[in-house]
């Protein structure tokens, strides 16, 4: 199961990721993503009680900041890890649009293993 709104047509508004961005512990929560985590993992590494961190992981990933995936596993102990889901992030402003604030995101290249994530999550949500 992957979650990754940075694949949704529809971007975040500038409002979400400035909001995200603005916050100390969902800063520190994307500096400490060098590579995928669980939210346990997280949360000990940054000194963020648990039940917060849940909580900054969900505005970050609206914000389409990081990334949701779900590691199947026979037992049934499902792990959820979260990634960064970007490489930069610029805030301008559009001197054609009556000057209002726009987000651009870079994102990295798709692994073989993300795209094949993504077409069995989009088959399943088919059947």
């Amino acid at each position: 199961m992957v979650r990754d709104p940075s694949r949704e047509e529809d971007p975040p508004s500038v409002d979400d990721v400035l909001d995200a961005l603005a916050d100390d512990d969902a800063r520190r929560i994307v500096s400490a993503l060098s590579e995928p985590k669980t939210a346990s993992d997280i949360s000990e590494e940054c000194d963020i009680p648990l039940s917060t961190t849940y909580r900054k992981l969900e505005l970050l990933t609206e914000a389409s900041l990081l990334a949701e995936s779900t590691d199947i596993r026979r037992d049934g102990q499902h792990t959820t890890r979260y990634s960064v889901s970007f490489e930069t992030v610029t805030v301008s402003i559009d001197e054609e649009d009556d000057r209002e604030f726009e987000i651009e995101f870079t994102r990295p290249e798709r692994t073989r293993d993300e795209r094949l994530a993504d077409l069995w999550s989009e088959l399943r949500e088919e059947t």
